[in-house]
């Protein structure tokens, strides 16, 4: 493989299980584990496209004969991303330590990193780790942690159509030349989402992107075209801890859960592809940029979500192969252990990345509605929360005078006909099955009577088991059909409480009843309508009737945008390097509740649409891609923009307000979402929803570069050494507070009486002239300087902004700051303050 040193074709993956049992076997009880080791030379990332001179800082001395660490050398490097002679340079350096360390011990070098970080990631003993943790040349060793995964109305409810997409000459046109890389479960390459022989126009591969296309049993040569551009895996850290299930998980880029597929081609799949589930069409799908390229990097696999290593490897091989964009609709498990929140291997390898000019969008995690529950948040990394778009398909059920909402993709019953409801517990062909307290679901028809169910509307319960994926929806749609009847119920077990369904597609008429306390009064009303006889207690008629109305039309009044309960919420959590971080995270929401997306034919990740060509999912990872696909659109736009400039245009033009003019609301609990909410504030949603119109033309830019990012590293305290170790450079610059970088928002973990916070706006418009307003936070002050200015074409203004806290608070307010130009151009800027502390003179 070009660039990354890896075990990854099959026979290299089977070579790796047998090494590694027969090394376990060897080495009896003692532990091995995977680690991420980084160095503290400089990698690729740092050298391309420059004539450098490359000091090799390997230790000196030892014993033994001379080798490439032995003593300091110098290297010269003049060549392109894709040259070959660093990479086998940094390998080579890399395995001459792991020999000198070990000197004849057992490892098992699984990668070597060399574009992003320079490391590797290596199977050893903690003991063997703590060795390679004294060497010199050596910044970090880190252990091996895990990694999870966090539309056909859309690019409407986004106004693509008229918008975006018109201005940029069409979806025909919409994001040509850029490729949006997707660190993911890998793709369905047989979708015709990611086809490249619908177009009429020609489509080449962009030339500044040189992937390849991984050639397996699971995805066969030809898989890979002129829109999927590009397909790897990366599972090399799995295989050797002996968590790859080869029964469940692909050893190729195919996604076998169907994540990666659904990110995808929210992100960039073919405009105007039939979405047809369970036999009815819900329209026409389309990603954002539907005329951007493809390039997966499959990291995650069903069975066990990912691991950083093999998701560090991923990012590596995708900033060598050219991407313009990095999608992840990822995040870790938890916050890795004993590293402050931005210095893992992960944030930094991406840091690289922005250094790189790449632009990085991640998911903000699934862990809300709480504070500080947010998953990514380093400021050269934008964090896309989700929000709740204006469409939803609702479901009823009429028991003639009482009407019970549901949820259900599903027809409902002809004209309105009225049909009998037969609970399966009433229809069971032996009467010794009532003690199987699971035979209510409708799992196995079996054990039902044809003659008492057909032609009737069949009542099942929704128990546990359907939660944990044990019973299934499709299951019992089969039990259903099976026995004829004319369509399906279910009602929620009482023990299910708060759980919150997605629409669920149904061929039959159906409806899934979520409320414990609706499916009461339709058991309530169920029972007190069967007639029995009075001396055997047997049922002699079923008298409830029922209709239902059907839920494939949808219904587009919902208030939207809306934040979802789910969607992890800011500040930045705390660590041991720093109290909460003077950056707003999320950056921004975007749609990511009941998205319809293209989905893998071998998805399983969820049962209910297994074997289906789509899927409607909802989570952060779905909210994610909206943003990487709108960020190739500004890319295709403004092809000289740094990825914080792609980021200030999204921010700076987002909106504050729904579809009907009020305050984006936002879900406080996850019971009851709807009746627990209130207005969204910028750490629910940062700078507010998307606006991918505003955002092609956000007049005023606020930019930053690697060098701001690193001097932010470097005001941590007792930061130097470790930013000297990713980074290669010294904190020798003035250090930066988080509160000082120029980014499109203010945030203040700590205000302690006063505050002098700076930014500088670039113009990308014509000459304009704007006004400067703002609302201050509940008790603090704002006073923005100059309240007027003109900025030409490519020149900058510097706004000073006084901040002075009028109270003591140690709660959470928020204001803004509007810029408001006279060519119809507005930029605003969220301030938050977290804490107040306002000087007593009068005190001891």
């Amino acid at each position: 493989m070009e660039g990354i040193h890896a075990v990854q074709i099959m026979v290299g993956l089977y070579l790796v299980i047998f090494l590694v049992s027969t090394w376990c076997q060897e080495i009896g009880d003692e532990v091995t584990a995977v680690y991420i080791v980084t160095m503290k030379q400089a990698p690729a990332a740092h050298y391309i496209g420059v004539l450098s001179g490359s000091k090799d800082t390997s230790e000196q001395g030892g014993s033994g004969s001379a080798n490439i660490l032995e003593k300091p050398r110098y290297h010269v490097f003049n060549f392109s991303r894709t040259d070959r002679r660093y990479a086998s340079y940094i390998a080579r350096v890399h395995d001459s330590l792991l020999k000198k360390v070990f000197r004849g011990e057992r490892y098992l070098k699984l990668y070597s990193y060399h574009y992003l970080i320079n490391g590797f990631a290596v199977l050893v003993t903690p003991q063997q780790a703590e060795k390679l943790s004294r060497r010199r040349v050596v910044a970090n060793v880190v252990l091996d942690y895990s990694i999870r995964t966090a539309t056909t109305h859309t690019p409407q409810f986004l106004g693509l159509p008229q918008g975006a997409w018109s201005r940029g000459g069409g979806y025909e046109t919409a994001g040509e030349g850029i490729v949006i890389g997707f660190i993911d479960t890998g793709i369905d390459p047989t979708h015709p989402s990611f086809s490249d022989v619908a177009s009429e126009n020609p489509y080449p591969v962009p030339e500044h992107f040189s992937g390849i296309c991984e050639v397996t049993r699971d995805f066969p040569s030809g898989s890979c075209n002129r829109k999927l551009v590009g397909a790897r895996h990366f599972a090399a850290s799995a295989i050797t801890r002996g968590i790859f299930n080869a029964s469940q998980d692909y050893a190729s880029p195919f996604d076998g859960e169907g994540h990666g597929t659904h990110t995808a081609s929210t992100a960039a799949g073919n405009h105007g592809i039939p979405v047809v589930v369970a036999g009815h069409q819900f329209g026409y799908a389309s990603g954002m940029a539907p005329r951007s390229h493809i390039a997966v990097y499959k990291a995650l696999y069903k069975s066990f979500g990912g691991l950083a290593a093999d998701v560090v490897a991923a990012i590596d091989q995708a900033a060598q192969d050219g991407v313009d964009i990095i999608s992840l609709s990822i995040t870790p498990n938890r916050r890795p252990p004993g590293i402050a929140t931005f210095f893992n291997p992960i944030d930094m390898a991406l840091l690289s990345a922005v250094k790189a000019g790449i632009f990085v969008v991640q998911a903000a995690g699934n862990t809300g509605p709480s504070p500080k529950s947010i998953s990514s948040f380093s400021p050269w990394i934008f964090t896309v929360g989700a929000a709740a778009h204006d469409r939803v398909y609702s479901n009823s059920i009429n028991l003639g005078n009482i009407t019970i909402s549901g949820v259900g993709l599903a027809p409902g019953t002809d004209n309105g006909s009225i049909y009998t409801l037969v609970s399966a517990l009433h229809a069971l062909n032996d009467t010794t099955a009532e003690n199987d307290m699971y035979v209510g679901e409708c799992q196995d028809p079996s054990s039902l009577n044809q003659d008492i169910v057909q032609g009737n509307l069949l009542m099942c319960s929704y128990s546990i088991r359907f939660v944990l994926g044990l019973s299934t929806i499709k299951q019992a749609l089969q039990t259903a059909k099976n026995l004829s009847a004319a369509g399906i119920v279910f009602y929620m077990d009482p023990f299910v409480i708060d759980f919150q369904l997605n629409p669920v597609p149904m061929e039959l008429p159906g409806i899934i009843i979520p409320s414990p306390d609706s499916s009461k009064i339709l058991l309530q009303y169920y029972n007190s309508s069967l007639e029995r006889d009075r001396l055997t207690n047997k049922i002699v008629k079923f008298g409830a009737v029922a209709c239902i109305s059907g839920g494939l039309k949808a219904n587009y009044s919902y208030s939207a945008p809306k934040i979802m309960y789910y969607s992890a919420r800011g500040p930045d959590p705390e660590d041991s390097f720093l109290d909460d971080a003077d950056i707003l995270k999320p950056n921004l929401v975007a749609p990511g509740n009941y998205i319809w997306a293209a989905w893998s034919s071998g998805g399983t990740d969820s049962v209910e649409f297994l074997g289906e060509d789509f899927a409607m999912m909802s989570g952060t990872s779905m909210a994610a891609p909206h943003i990487a696909g709108l960020a190739a659109l500004i890319k295709k736009k403004f092809p000289t923009f740094t990825p914080s400039a792609i980021g200030s245009a999204l921010s700076t033009t987002a909106s504050l307000y729904d579809k009907d003019g009020g305050p984006i609301m936002a879900q406080r609990a996850y019971a009851n979402p709807d009746l627990n909410q209130s207005p969204a504030t910028p750490f629910d949603m940062g700078s507010g929803f998307v606006n991918a119109t505003a955002a092609l033309d956000p007049g005023l830019i606020f930019d930053l570069s690697y060098d701001n990012y690193v001097s932010f590293l470097c005001g941590i305290n007792g930061s130097a050494a470790v930013v000297l170790n990713y980074t290669g450079q010294s904190c020798g610059v003035p250090a930066t507070n988080a509160i000082d970088l120029n980014l499109p928002s203010i945030t203040i973990a700590k205000l302690n009486q006063s505050s002098i916070v700076q930014r500088t706006v670039t113009n990308i418009a014509n000459n304009e002239t704007y006004s400067v307003g703002w609302s201050a936070p509940y008790g603090a002050s704002i006073k923005v300087m100059p309240t007027h200015f003109f900025v030409a074409n490519g020149e900058r203004q510097v706004l000073t902004v006084f901040v002075n806290a009028t109270m003591n608070s140690s709660v959470a307010s928020y204001g803004k700051i509007g810029l408001f130009g006279n060519q119809g151009h507005i930029a605003i800027i969220p301030v938050s303050i977290i804490g107040k502390i306002l000087y007593n003179a009068t005190s001891n």
